[in-house]
């Protein structure tokens, strides 16, 4: 039987789903840009999966599973702050030809206006992605500290 989403609390894992959904919408964002420059920051948003899976694994009981926990959620909000910084630059970078970034069906440019409005969108939806994920990798570290 489902919950009604009214009654739903936060996952204790939704820090891995949320980092997931980052490294997608990453991606989505960085095929407006040349493979040479997006690949490393893709490879950014994938160290944060990587790392909150690896965290997510282990069961934070005894000292030395804490700690490798930690240092997991660590190396992930580490990634999640460099990604956020070359997402930065990214952005800055899209924003001198919005234009350039999109195209209709048909394989015309959309309105300056309008590119704009949806290049600030995907920056906006990805920023507040990056700062709920650092919030919840933040609340894990807190959580485990007082388990000790």
């Amino acid at each position: 039987m489902s919950v009604l989403k009214s009654k739903r609390s936060t996952s204790k894992a939704e820090y891995v789903n949320v980092a997931n959904l980052i490294y997608t919408e990453t991606v989505a964002f960085l095929t407006r840009l040349s493979a040479r420059y997006a690949r490393p920051v893709a490879a950014l948003a994938g160290e944060v999966i990587d790392h909150t899976e690896k965290a997510n694994s282990i069961f934070p009981k005894g000292a030395p599973n804490l700690e490798l926990r930690k240092g997991h959620l660590l190396e992930a909000r580490a990634a999640l702050m460099a990604l956020d910084v070359r997402l930065g630059h990214c952005y800055t970078i899209l924003a001198l030809n919005p234009q350039g970034c999109f195209t209709k069906p048909d394989g015309k440019s959309i309105p300056p206006a309008e590119a704009t409005k949806k290049l600030d969108d995907m920056a906006q939806s990805l920023g507040e992605k990056i700062d709920r994920e650092n919030e919840l990798i933040r609340a894990v570290i807190e959580s485990d500290r007082k388990r000790k």
